[in-house]
């Protein structure tokens, strides 16, 4: 009976142990978010001194100009506007995006003032709160006004999700590159629980003449 008992307990040990493989390598591969829901006070502040670190050490207006295009690159959907200067886009702007700008506003104004400037906590906390996340489209057209009452959703496993708020688009600008005449934009807000963050997409916009435009976005490598 207790070699038997030896036996039992060593496959239940041996069970376990397997469990325990098993649950974390499932825990391991399980998705986590991507775009930030939530930040905590040291996740925040994390962000902040992202932005703020590159501008501190940014010493030619070049420098600041390469970073701001970095930044806007980073969580960029859609076309890449370096190789298609008027494929449809957009820039997703993040609890983090955002906190990163404000990091980059310190720097610059701590470089003016020759003093470090910090962000009040209430407007770092605002950020983290933000129940939105804001979507800026930008796309090209033929008339100044083509982008006029333009719609936009996100298509996520069969559904359509609507923004909560949409701002006009602007009105055209003529485009310098190639393709269509002119290049407008607008933005609209899609609340944070309306959506799954860390989903593949398919944003489509509507224009006014029934056209669309669609392009795909892995909020899963977005932050």
């Amino acid at each position: 009976m207790r070699a038997n008992d030896g036996k039992v307990s060593r496959r239940g040990q041996a069970h376990a142990v397997i469990g325990l493989v098993v649950g974390v390598m499932a825990w391991a591969a399980a998705p986590a978010w991507a775009i930030d829901v939530k930040l905590s006070p040291d996740e925040a502040r994390k962000a902040l001194e992202a932005g703020r670190a590159p501008m501190e050490k940014a010493a030619s207006p070049e420098d600041v100009k390469k970073i701001l295009q970095q930044a806007s690159l980073v969580t960029r959907v859609g076309a890449d506007p370096e190789k298609d200067s008027c494929g449809a886009s957009a820039i997703l702007r993040t609890k983090r995006y955002r906190l990163e700008a404000f990091g980059r506003q310190e720097a610059a104004e701590s470089k003016k003032q020759k003093k470090d400037v910090r962000m009040p906590d209430e407007f770092i906390q605002k950020v983290v709160d933000m129940p939105n996340m804001e979507v800026e489209v930008q796309l090209c057209g033929e008339d100044e006004y083509f982008a006029e009452k333009a719609d936009i959703v996100f298509q996520q496993k069969g559904k359509n999700i609507r923004p909560v708020d949409l701002s006009p688009a602007d009105r055209g600008r003529k485009n310098d590159g190639t393709g269509p005449a002119y290049r407008s934009r607008f933005t609209a807000r899609f609340g944070y629980e309306t959506f799954d963050p860390n989903a593949k997409t398919t944003i489509i916009v509507t224009l006014q003449d029934g056209q669309t435009m669609q392009f795909d976005a892995d909020f899963s490598q977005v932050k």
